[in-house]
């Protein structure tokens, strides 16, 4: 079970990265998002 939760963690991780990165900067900031802290918001949404 830990394995299945750890990839699911993984997918999510990637998809929120992926998600942000599309976005332009002012969107990011519109969102109170700088683009450095993309991976710093992904590993938070996993820890939910």
């Amino acid at each position: 079970m830990n394995v299945a939760r750890s990839f699911n963690n993984w997918r999510k991780y990637r998809q929120t990265v992926t998600e942000l990165g599309r976005m332009s900067s002012r969107e990011l900031q519109d969102l109170g998002i700088n683009r450095a802290d993309i991976h710093s918001v992904a590993r938070q949404s996993v820890a939910r």
